[in-house]
């Protein structure tokens, strides 16, 4: 899952930022509304973290961008201000959550997993298809109930798939929502083929079946038909 965290408090910000990538998160980072904005239009994000207090500008104002323009998942505003018509003008414009700092991040996390869920997940922590489960709380794959060990990339992008299931999706859009933003740097994109092989090694030596096909020309498509 890849979150965007929008906050000029450049000593808030790396925490946030350290503390997520331990949770497994691809974080992207940007302390002003300038930076943000560019992120968001050259970017897709899972998960918005947005502070209202930026130094160049608003950040309800970039809220009502990524509405308009649909440009991301779920978004949890954090702000110093304790107001309740920030709160309420916030959730107005689309906010799926309000945090008031300071905060803990354990419960930032638990937030951020609850955004997920509603968004992407129907409301469930446990995602099934056939003889295959996800479980994205602890993080664990099952096929044909064994236990398959994923490398976070791996997991990742199995997950990516599962939630995207009977769309085609691109090498581009794979590199861009599992990779930092400086994949657009990368020469070629055979680190994806890598990550599909061992993927699909591991599905079948667990007893599960093949669900993701390549689609020439175009990329790949996680389907039964």
């Amino acid at each position: 899952m890849k979150i965007l965290i929008i906050e000029d408090e450049l000593e808030l910000l790396e925490v946030i930022g350290n503390y997520l990538s331990k949770e497994n998160y691809i974080c992207e980072l940007a302390d002003n509304f300038r930076k943000a904005e560019a992120k968001l239009f050259s970017y897709q994000y899972d998960v918005i973290l947005l502070d209202v207090g930026l130094p160049d500008g608003n950040g309800l104002d970039l809220l009502s961008t990524i509405k308009k323009y649909q440009l991301a998942g779920g978004v949890i505003i954090i702000s110093a201000r304790n107001s309740t018509v920030d709160k309420i003008t916030g959730l107005d414009l689309g906010a799926d959550d309000y945090m008031t700092k300071p905060f803990e991040l354990s419960e930032l996390n638990s937030r951020i997993r609850a955004v997920i869920r509603r968004r992407q997940l129907n409301g469930n922590n446990i995602l099934v298809f056939n003889e295959i489960s996800i479980n994205t709380d602890s993080k664990t794959v099952f096929a044909a109930q064994k236990e398959i060990t994923l490398t976070k990339k791996e997991y990742d992008l199995f997950l990516f798939f599962l939630i995207n299931k009977n769309r085609v999706l691109t090498k581009e859009v794979l590199a861009d929502h599992l990779w930092e933003d400086n994949i657009d740097l990368a020469v070629s994109f055979d680190f994806i083929y890598t990550h599909m092989n061992n993927i699909r090694k591991k599905i079948r030596s667990a007893g599960g079946n093949d669900y993701i096909k390549t689609i020439y020309g175009m990329g790949y498509k996680f389907t039964d038909s």
